[in-house]
């Protein structure tokens, strides 16, 4: 096949845990506990060649044999050494998939261990996530294959951005931010070594994914780069594909290897090729977040013209720096909009851009000036700067940027910087929809990007 068929694995209607256990600490445990806590609606068969009768209240098997029953899914966390032999099984079993999270393999040189993991696979066509990653998490399925356990960290809401990270401490970090962050997670991958499995495979099943809205990657190498990007050509015309590369240095490169047995290649070619295809290149995990959650909320332009208001004028310096400092502009307001503004602020406000309403700004200011920005065609996007520590800042001011948000004319990107009062405001516009950023410089990073692939997007039209 081009391509591994995964969907059986994302969405599966039974689940065999191969090495599950009762004893709080093994891998085994917190697998099983993770299914359990968040409403598994399948079948799950926990399967352990000691198991007595039954394991968490699920009838228990000695191997996948036993079951005789179909297996959609099958999460090995069993020592290294047995996972061939078992994937063997599974493949006789008639197993759609297989997620190994057990580590061991090439990533620490023992890479003839990992070739007859492949060789297993392979001879039963077994489409394999891993070895040495977390695996997969969908929301809306309940699948959950993570060993981390769920008050360690939270698991995202529904929504529409896809993770792919082939670090699993990457990809658990990441998760516990988007967390945090209040924008939905789609589906959670990571993929570890990639023996089976690999970029190829995710990047297609998640350009085709119809809950997936935004693709996030963290890779460390790519092993079929001429499939990789003929099948950017078109992914990225369907949606957005944030990536991250990791390894970019010849040190980092050896950590690279080291890590997930990756082949890193030159970080030189890679950004090319990104550039080319239409990727938007991360340049760290806070652009990952940056730039996720403005594609998922935001409309696509492709004007660089970005109209600045702010309750704080230095707070309008930065972000005018900001903007320069990655390709976009602050353009001169039209006269209907300056004479609009002039009728609704006080005297002390300067008409003009970035629009300094006033430390006392409340509620109406805002309005005005979203409003009038919103309709000036000068205007190709807002961004939004709100000090809640000023005395007119408050709960009114959130709701009339998510008022104006939710529009979906031009994009809006807010920017809120605090402790407890701030964090509360920007948490309720977060989960209505509205990217808040801790500062200008982080929220012109992301309204380049918007722009950037907006523009690739128009090209192939």
């Amino acid at each position: 096949m081009k391509y591994a068929n995964i969907a059986p694995m994302m969405n599966p209607k039974s689940v065999a845990v191969i090495g599950a256990s009762e004893t709080p600490g093994k891998v085994g445990y917190a697998i099983m506990q993770n299914y359990v806590d968040v409403g598994f609606k399948g079948e799950i068969y926990p399967v352990n060649i000691n198991a007595m009768d039954k394991i968490m209240g699920y009838k228990a098997y000695k191997s996948v044999s036993e079951i005789k029953k179909p297996i959609d899914l099958v999460v090995v966390c069993t020592p290294a050494e047995t996972v061939p032999g078992i994937l063997l099984e599974c493949g006789k079993a008639k197993a759609k998939g297989a997620v190994v999270v057990s580590a061991g393999f090439a990533e620490v040189g023992n890479a003839k261990l990992e070739e007859k993991l492949v060789a297993a696979a392979k001879k039963y066509n077994l489409p394999v996530i891993g070895p040495n990653c977390l695996g997969v998490m969908d929301p809306r399925t309940g699948n959950d294959t993570l060993f981390l356990p769920t008050y360690k960290i939270d698991r995202p809401k529904m929504g529409g951005v896809s993770f792919v990270s082939q670090s699993g401490s990457i990809g658990s970090s990441i998760l516990d931010l988007i967390s945090a962050e209040g924008f939905g997670l789609a589906k959670f991958i990571s993929y570890g070594n990639a023996s089976v499995v690999d970029e190829v495979d995710l990047l297609n099943y998640l350009a085709h994914d119809k809950d997936t809205k935004v693709i996030v990657f963290y890779i460390e190498g790519v092993k079929r780069g001429k499939e990789f990007v003929e099948l950017a050509k078109s992914a990225t015309k369907l949606k957005p594909v944030v990536i991250l590369k990791g390894g970019i240095t010849p040190s980092g490169a050896m950590a690279a290897h080291s890590h997930t047995a990756s082949l890193a290649g030159s970080s030189e070619a890679y950004k090319a090729i990104f550039k080319q295809f239409g990727f938007v290149t991360a340049e760290n995990l806070e652009d990952l977040l940056y730039f996720a959650k403005i594609f998922d909320t935001q409309p696509l332009t492709t004007g660089n013209r970005i109209g600045v208001i702010t309750n704080g004028g230095g707070h309008g310096v930065l972000a005018t720096d900001a903007l320069y400092e990655n390709g976009l502009a602050m353009p001169e307001l039209g006269k209907e909009t300056q004479k609009e503004l002039r009728a609704k602020m006080p005297p002390i406000v300067n008409i003009r851009l970035p629009l300094d309403i006033g430390g006392d700004a409340g509620k109406d200011r805002f309005d005005a000036a979203l409003d009038a920005l919103m309709n000036d065609p000068s205007v190709d996007a807002i961004m939004s700067i709100t000090l809640f520590q000023t005395p007119g800042a408050d709960e009114s001011v959130a709701a009339t940027i998510i008022n104006h948000a939710s529009k979906k004319i031009k994009p809006i990107v807010a920017v809120s910087t605090g402790s407890k009062y701030t964090t509360s405001h920007v948490q309720v516009m977060e989960s209505a929809g509205v990217p808040v950023y801790e500062s200008p410089t982080s929220a012109a990073r992301a309204l380049a990007a918007l722009v950037a692939y907006s523009r690739y997007r128009k090209k192939l039209v």
